[in-house]
């Protein structure tokens, strides 16, 4: 819905720029203001914003099928593997980071756990998990649950790795947040590791972890990419990704 939203804008701003170009109209627009006349350019406007919004458009779409993976494949490599890991995906979503975390198992296992929530992924349900994890080859080592991240319903030291991609962040109160990380500590087995890659909170992640005997071994992600998004989002965007490790 985005990408078809972005691609309507654009394609409006290429309209506007583009019959003012072939002189259909001047591409100006004079608001008479207490005797002055004060001229918006506004099909120059329109082009920036038509060249804008096709582009992001155009890397949404390249990103969902290439960029994604290739970032997924980048952050998997952190983990040391040895393949009989027990993996738990908090928040998995349709499965991108369940799928490249199974595809390093042979006798280890990979779980899911999400609420399905559609308003935060479209096509967001279980099947839809599974039957990516069927095309990817890796459906007898993956399973999920409808659960909630707040309330993981496993057993202390349960995992030797945790994941999560963009999700923490959707629980819009700080305490939820933290109760998350506390329960992703307390599933997580002395020794094992948690990667939580998200768009913004990482700081909050990264103190209720040491709150909970584990230690931030690494933090990823360019400050300066990170500092930049943050100013042209007013805050939004400040993605990183932490690599924690439990107290053994």
């Amino acid at each position: 819905m985005v990408v078809r939203n972005l691609l309507l804008v654009g394609g409006i701003g290429f309209l506007v720029w583009g019959s003012a170009a072939l002189g259909l109209w001047s591409g100006d627009i004079v608001v008479p203001v207490s005797g002055v006349k004060i001229h918006f350019t506004l099909a120059t406007s329109a082009l920036w914003t038509a060249i804008g919004c096709t582009a992001m458009a155009l890397w949404m779409v390249w990103d969902s099928k290439i960029g994604k993976v290739r970032s997924r494949e980048r952050l998997l490599d952190e983990i040391r593997w040895t393949g009989s890991e027990r993996v738990l995906d908090v928040g998995c979503g349709r499965g991108l980071m369940l799928i490249g975390a199974a595809k390093r198992l042979t006798s280890g296992t990979a779980t899911g756990i999400d609420i399905w929530q559609a308003e935060d992924l479209s096509g967001n349900r279980p099947e839809a998990t599974l039957n990516n994890a069927q095309r990817e080859g890796v459906a007898n080592r993956i399973e999920v649950k409808t659960a909630d991240m707040r309330q993981i319903p496993f057993p202390d030291g349960t995992f030797d790795v945790i994941v999560s991609c963009a999700a923490i962040h959707n629980l819009y109160v700080r305490e939820d947040r933290a109760k998350t990380i506390r329960e992703v500590a307390r599933v997580l087995k002395p020794g094992g590791q948690a990667l939580i890659a998200d768009i913004r909170h990482l700081r909050q992640y990264a103190a209720t972890f040491r709150e909970r005997g584990c230690a931030v071994e690494r933090r990823i992600g360019s400050r300066i990419v990170t500092v930049l998004l943050a100013l042209i989002t007013i805050g939004a965007l400040r993605p990183a990704t932490l690599i924690v490790r439990k107290a053994a």
